[in-house]
C-alpha cells in the first residue's frame, strides 16, 4: 500500500491570521512539504496542475518535480492530475519520459479534465468535448511511449507523419497512468481499457457513489482480461486534519474549513465528515477512518490526502506530517496485513519493467483469453455473414 500527499497549490487566506503567502512563499512552502514527506515515511508527493489564480500549482508539473527529483532519493513524484484535455500529447510525452529518466524513474501521473472550466478556451478547446478529448488524447500519448515512429491523425491537433518522441521512456516502460475522475464513468471505463489505475479523487463525494464508481472500473478491468477484478489499480483521495486531541483539531481547523474556497460555505464540518472522506480528529480516529475505506472499495494501491489546503499555515502542515510519521506504520501494515497474495502492491518502475520483461503488460483493449477479445471476434464473425 502507498500513501501520499497532494497539493493543489491554492493561495488563500489564513482566517485566523488575515494573512496570505506570497507566490514565491508558497512555491518554497511547497518544496519543504514534498521533502518533508519523503523523510516522514510518505511513498508518494503529487501535485495539481493549474494556470489560474488563486493557485500557483504549475501549469507545467515537470517543473517542480525535476526539481524535486534532484534533492529527494526515494519518494514518488507525482500528479494530482495532469490536464489530458488542454496539454498537446506530444509535450506530455517529451515532458513526462524526460521526467522519468531525471528520477530514475520515481515518476507517475494522474491524468484528468480538470475542474476550471475557463481553461479550456485558453487553450483552444470547448469544454463540451471533455470526454472526447480525454479519449484522443491518451491515445495518442500511450502511443507515443509505445511506438517508435508512430503515423496518427485525429480530430484535435495536427497528423503526425513518422513521428518520433524523445527521449524514449526509461527501459522502453512508460510511467503509470493513472486515469482520475469523481463522477464520469467514461473515464473509468478508459482506465480499465489501457489497464491502468484509476484515481477517484473522493474527497467531495459520498460512499455510495465512490463505491459505484470503483466497481464500475474493476468490472470492466476484468472484462478487458488484465487481471481479476480484486487485483485493478485503485487510488483513492481525502482531506486529514489532526492533532493529539480531537476537539483540539476540530477546534483548531474549523475556521479553515469554514472559508475554504472549496467547500466553504455549504455543510457543516460535521456534515462534510459524515458524508466524505473527510477525517478531523485525532491520530487513531485517522487510523480507524482510514481503514474503513477499504471496506468500501476493497483492497487498493495508493491513498492520497490533501493537507495544506484553506490558509493552513506552513508551521500547522509541517507538525501534520510529523504526526503522519507515526500514523503511517499502523496504517501500512494493518492494510498490508489484510491484502491477499494475489492483489499487487502499488505500481513502481520496478514493477512496470518486471512486468513487461515477463510479457504480462496490459494489452489494451484486451488479448486474447479476455471477454472483450471474444465479443470483438463474434461481433466480427456475425457482421461478415
Amino acid at each position: 500500500m502507498q500513501f501520499g500527499i497532494f497539493t493543489i497549490g491554492d493561495i488563500t487566506r489564513d482566517p485566523v491570521n488575515h494573512t496570505a503567502p506570497s507566490e514565491n512563499e508558497r512555491i518554497k512552502n511547497t518544496v519543504e512539504i514534498a521533502k518533508h514527506a519523503e523523510e516522514v515515511g510518505f511513498d508518494v508527493f503529487a501535485t495539481g496542475q493549474h494556470h489560474n489564480p488563486p493557485f500557483v500549482a504549475p501549469g507545467n508539473p515537470p517543473t517542480l518535480l525535476a526539481y524535486l527529483a534532484a534533492q529527494t532519493e526515494r519518494i514518488i513524484l507525482s500528479t494530482a492530475v495532469t490536464l489530458i484535455t488542454t496539454m498537446d500529447p506530444v509535450r506530455l510525452a517529451e515532458d513526462y519520459a524526460y521526467l522519468q529518466h531525471l528520477a530514475d524513474g520515481r515518476v507517475d501521473l494522474a491524468l484528468g479534465r480538470g475542474n476550471t472550466g475557463p481553461v479550456y478556451p485558453w487553450f483552444g478547446r470547448d469544454i463540451r468535448e471533455g470526454i472526447s478529448l480525454a479519449v484522443e488524447n491518451y491515445n495518442l500519448l500511450y502511443r507515443l511511449w509505445r511506438e517508435d515512429v508512430i503515423n496518427w491523425q485525429g480530430k484535435y491537433r495536427t497528423p503526425l507523419q513518422g513521428f518520433t518522441a524523445t527521449p524514449r521512456p526509461l527501459d522502453g516502460v512508460a510511467p503509470f497512468v493513472w486515469h482520475g475522475s469523481i463522477r464520469s464513468p467514461e473515464i473509468a471505463e478508459q482506465a480499465a481499457y489501457y489497464g491502468d489505475g484509476f484515481f477517484h479523487n473522493n474527497i467531495f463525494w459520498t460512499k455510495d457513489h465512490v463505491i459505484r464508481m470503483v466497481n464500475l472500473y474493476r468490472e470492466r478491468y476484468e472484462y478487458y482480461g488484465h487481471g481479476r477484478a480484486d487485483e485493478a489499480f485503485v487510488a483513492l483521495g481525502g482531506q486529514v486534519f489532526m492533532r493529539k486531541n480531537s476537539q483540539d483539531a476540530v477546534n483548531e481547523f474549523r475556521p479553515y474549513f469554514n472559508n475554504a474556497p472549496v467547500y466553504g460555505h455549504g455543510p457543516s464540518l460535521e456534515q462534510y465528515q459524515s458524508m466524505t472522506p473527510l477525517t478531523v480528529g485525532s491520530p487513531q480516529e485517522v487510523i480507524d477512518r482510514t481503514l474503513e475505506f477499504r471496506e468500501w472499495v476493497g483492497d487498493y494501491q495508493r491513498q492520497m490526502f490533501l493537507i495544506d489546503h484553506a490558509g493552513l499555515p506552513q508551521k500547522a502542515v509541517l507538525e501534520q506530517l510529523d504526526m503522519w510519521g507515526e500514523v503511517l506504520p499502523v496504517l501500512r501494515a494493518e492494510f498490508d496485513s489484510l491484502r491477499p497474495a494475489h492483489v499487487p502492491d502499488g505500481s513502481t518502475h520496478e514493477f512496470l519493467v518486471a512486468r513487461d520483461r515477463a510479457g504480462k503488460a496490459p494489452i489494451a483493449g484486451g488479448g486474447p483469453g479476455s471477454q472483450a477479445f471474444a465479443d470483438r471476434q463474434e461481433r466480427t464473425e456475425r457482421d461478415s455473414k
